[in-house]
């Protein structure tokens, strides 16, 4: 990590999939991590790994869609670790493939508690350390979706807080030009996770079709953010899209 104090992460939806691997390779290029998620469990077995790595570990059971429990996860990270250098904005839930007259208010309402305002939650909470901390500054990425530009079919929910987090992307990134917060944002396509697990036996494409799609190892999206975690921070990745190079994105399908 060179000279100057330890770098101190902060991963949210740490305990299992691009989380867990991004968590890992912060570890891994001398971070000490913070780690926060839903579960309890998984979040324990992630501090272990990372323990094994001859890092310090905080795991903070949180719900980021709650003030109350964003404001103790910070409180906590502070009390700690006495500062933040990274946040990766991470938790995100989807919902379930219906048709969007038939979609749940409570279903679209508990998507954009955890995706959008989990995110603005955790970014506000991070702005307000890195504002106050010494030395000041810091960097969030967040965690998009290529779903924002080319939805999948009946992903209203998940779509419409993944194109919001861009929004949220760009102002962040121009709200902490005046106190060192460089705020950047990784679409992430197909990484292969508990989540996209179902993509290996077929998924609704947008012709009506089902069809298996290619993903790629979740480490290349931990690599990816890893990188734009490195940079200094007069320098920024603003928006960085890494996928499954064959995935039906690019392209008419």
């Amino acid at each position: 990590m060179g000279t100057g104090p330890q770098k101190i992460a902060l991963v949210t939806g740490a305990g299992s999939g691009v989380g867990r691997a991004v968590a890992l390779g912060l570890a891994g290029a001398g971070y000490d991590l913070a780690l926060a998620g839903r579960r309890a469990e998984p979040l324990q077995a992630v501090r272990a790994e990372i323990e094994a790595k001859g890092r310090r570990v905080l795991a903070q059971p949180t719900d980021v869609g709650d003030e109350d429990s964003v404001t103790a996860l910070f409180a906590r990270v502070e009390d700690t670790f006495g500062r933040l250098d990274v946040l990766f904005n991470n938790a995100g839930i989807g919902a379930p493939p219906v048709p969007l007259d038939e979609l749940p208010v409570a279903t679209w309402k508990r998507v954009v508690d955890t995706n959008l305002t989990g995110a603005f939650l955790c970014l506000q909470g991070a702005f307000r350390l890195m504002k106050t901390q010494d030395p000041r500054g810091g960097r969030i990425i967040n965690n998009g979706s290529i779903s924002a530009y080319a939805p999948r079919p009946n992903s209203a929910p998940y779509t419409a807080t993944k194109h919001a987090i861009t929004g949220l992307t760009r102002s962040a990134s121009l709200d902490g030009r005046a106190f060192g917060i460089a705020c950047g944002q990784i679409d992430i396509g197909n990484a292969a996770t508990e989540m996209t697990a179902r993509m290996q036996t077929g998924v609704l494409q947008a012709d009506g079709s089902t069809r298996a799609e290619p993903t790629m190892d979740v480490r290349h999206v931990a690599d990816a953010v890893v990188h734009m975690a490195s940079l200094p921070l007069e320098a920024n990745v603003q928006f960085m899209t890494v996928m499954a190079t064959t995935m039906p994105f690019i392209g008419r399908g």
